[in-house]
């Protein structure tokens, strides 16, 4: 018996079946693929932008172009949708430069709350990091995405080019100057897991016990702290430096007036981190870097617009 293209029957008897036309099968099938793909093209996005809910935007855009594909006529759909997803956060990260450019204060990336097999994943975790997102800060959008497709998800270069509609050749002078770039300023990568457990407790510890002593002996003497309030909420208006004044600064201002704090560990960007609660409210989320047991960065980002993924309190795994 001849069952060539018997699935296709069954399936189109199926959709008949539930009151679906051929247009309606095609956006489930179109749907179906992109739901495999989402948490790839998610983190893509955000690779780009650094923003969780433009990253959502550019989700949308991308589905809403998908179902009027004809996917029959794919032959690869993941670059297709990699190539779509590309396309949208490139024409959003050019307007988001603009706006970026009045942010009140230091801008810091939207944090992400992440699953522990994210921080697993060496090269993701490295990636998704606050200390790395802030380097891709300094690319061109051009260069930013080139670098995240290539060096965050191995994508070819003639994929690369597609997406960014540029010659293969352009791509390769583009990738070779974004990675130059990126070395020069690269952070050291994190330590251990365990190594970072106890830092991070560490951290906690004097920061609960207002111990300044104790947060001198796990900080770096040249520890760079970053706070983002967006104008909303109060942060310090440039980066604090040096060991001493960072350690001040958060005995001294988030601390103040005995306010009462919580202080959860958690896991943001793939890395340690802690969420502050004040009255049983989420205030801000402060994600470390740490290098040879010691923590080299701090990013606390309290802006409220930015918190909304730490609030929701479901951890991404981002592919």
């Amino acid at each position: 018996m001849d069952t060539t293209g018997e699935p296709d029957r069954q399936r189109r008897a199926d959709s008949e079946a539930a009151g679906l036309d051929s247009d309606d099968h095609a956006t489930v099938d179109a749907t179906e693929t992109f739901v495999v793909h989402r948490n790839l093209l998610f983190t893509v996005a955000y690779e780009m932008l650094g923003s969780a809910a433009d990253a959502e935007d550019v989700l949308q855009d991308t589905w809403l172009r998908w179902v009027k594909v004809d996917v029959g006529q794919v032959s690869d759909q993941r670059a297709y949708l990699v190539r779509i997803t590309t396309r949208q956060a490139l024409n959003r990260l050019r307007s988001m430069k603009r706006r970026r450019e009045s942010y009140v204060g230091s801008w810091l990336p939207e944090p992400l709350l992440t699953t522990p097999d994210v921080a697993a994943d060496v090269e993701l975790a490295e990636s998704v990091s606050m200390a790395l997102m802030l380097v891709l800060e300094t690319l061109t959008p051009t260069e930013r995405a080139v670098f995240v497709l290539r060096e965050a998800f191995g994508i070819g270069y003639d994929d690369i080019a597609a997406a960014v509609d540029k010659t293969p050749a352009a791509v390769h002078q583009i990738a070779h100057r974004a990675r130059c770039h990126v070395e020069a300023r690269r952070p050291r990568r994190a330590v251990t897991a365990r190594q970072a457990e106890v830092a991070l407790e560490a951290f906690q510890r004097a920061l609960e016990t207002r111990d300044l002593q104790g947060l001198l002996d796990v900080l770096a003497p040249d520890v760079v702290a970053i706070s983002d309030g967006g104008g909303i909420k109060q942060a310090t208006p440039r980066p604090v430096v040096g060991a001493d004044k960072v350690a001040r600064f958060i005995v001294g201002g988030l601390t103040r007036n005995d306010v009462p704090l919580t202080v959860e560990p958690t896991v943001v960007n793939a890395g340690p981190a802690l969420a502050l609660h004040v009255d049983g409210e989420l205030d801000g989320v402060i994600v470390m870097h740490i290098e040879d047991t010691r923590i080299t960065g701090l990013y606390f980002v309290r802006n409220p617009q930015k918190l909304t993924h730490i609030e929701s309190a479901t951890p991404l795994t981002l592919r």
